[in-house]
């Protein structure tokens, strides 16, 4: 089973190919992104427009370079398949009419891919992984804890109520004057800075819940870079690893109440398994290494180039979906918003916040 995806739903354009064979088993065949940060980079963060129209005007080359780069012609296909969203819907548009117009010219089933269940599925073709396992899911707006039971089974464990992790460290970064793209810019500060020098808060620490906030830490570290204005290297250093310490500190909590619940629920999980853009950061992957550890379960973190926004796993998770005869007709609409676990309610007194999508 050959499989095209197309991944338009932020600031990558991405196509790839990957083949999924009879015993469930995935092979990548080609994997082609294009970053959109010298686009954004003089605005500070990603502006919805600019990402659309520059999605226009290279998909069509990165879809072929992922053809040929694989070796397979557009008659070999078994299917398209298209990130449908959540994401800018702009993006989400370009994507998902491209792959429409390829599966009609060719006759090709299409397959339409929420954009966190093709995160939630790669360590499959990565790793061949089992169901079911345990996610932490950090990406783009979403910072979740997730039980992945089968294809297109998904019971949400925990949520942000406020700010992703990843929305965190940009803003962090923007505030502190650090370069766009912002989150690897903090990781590569906080590794020069003192964490010990500012008393952050760790957020929801202790809870029963498994559920996320950032927004009051967030306002600790502008409270505390206030004060010290004009800043200088070390203090951005320091504001950083004190910063990045409390995250992982939460995160720790947060994850080992999912990991708790998980196994209240549906027993001890296969493995945890991280996936998103925050998931390339090494001082999480450490901390989820020890996370694991503790729980006597085993890490699987796909390979950097698979936990940001990439062609692969949109590719992948269509197979996933072909395999069990999962398609989608030319009337999908692309959506914005997309719950992973449809059933998902927000917690108690968070109804009104991010934690209601």
């Amino acid at each position: 089973m050959l499989v095209l995806g197309i991944e338009t739903t932020c600031d990558e354009t991405a196509a790839a190919v990957v083949e999924r064979r009879a015993d469930g088993s995935g092979r990548l065949l080609s994997n082609i992104v294009r970053s959109q940060t010298d686009e954004h980079a003089p605005f500070g963060g990603v502006v919805p427009e600019i990402a659309a129209r520059a999605h226009v005007d290279v998909l069509d080359g990165i879809i072929a370079a992922a053809m040929n780069e694989a070796g397979v012609a557009f008659a070999s296909l078994s299917g398209v398949a298209a990130a449908a969203g959540p994401g800018l819907i702009g993006g989400v548009i370009v994507g998902l009419t491209t792959a429409k117009a390829i599966a009609l010219v060719h006759g090709t089933p299409l397959i339409a891919v929420n954009h966190l269940e093709a995160h939630a599925l790669t360590p499959r073709l990565t790793d061949s992984v089992e169901f079911p396992y345990c996610l932490f899911l950090a990406s783009g707006g979403h910072t979740q804890i997730v039980a992945v039971l089968g294809v297109g089974n998904y019971v949400r464990l925990g949520t942000t109520v406020d700010d992703a992790i990843g929305e965190a460290f940009d803003k962090i970064a923007k505030m502190l004057g650090l370069p766009y793209p912002g989150g690897p810019q903090v990781e590569r500060a906080a590794e020069a800075g003192d964490p010990n020098r500012f008393a952050f808060p760790r957020p929801m620490l202790g809870r029963q819940d498994a559920n996320f906030s950032l927004s009051g830490l967030k306002t600790a570290v502008r409270n505390e870079a206030g004060k010290l204005t004009p800043l200088d290297p070390q203090d951005i250093n320091d504001l950083c690893a004190g910063f990045q310490a409390a995250v992982l500190e939460s995160v720790a909590d947060r994850l080992g109440a999912g990991l708790r619940l998980f196994k209240e629920r549906f027993g001890p999980p296969k493995a945890l398994v991280a996936a998103g853009g925050a998931a390339a950061n090494q001082a999480i992957r450490r901390m989820l290494r020890e996370v694991a550890a503790k729980v006597q379960t085993t890490l699987i973190v796909p390979p950097p180039a698979l936990c940001t926004d990439n062609g692969a796993m949109i590719a992948w998770a269509g197979a996933e979906r072909l395999a069990l005869g999962l398609t989608d007709t030319m009337d999908t609409a692309p959506r914005a918003r997309w719950l992973l676990d449809a059933n998902a309610t927000a917690p108690a007194k968070f109804a009104n916040t991010r934690a209601g999508f």
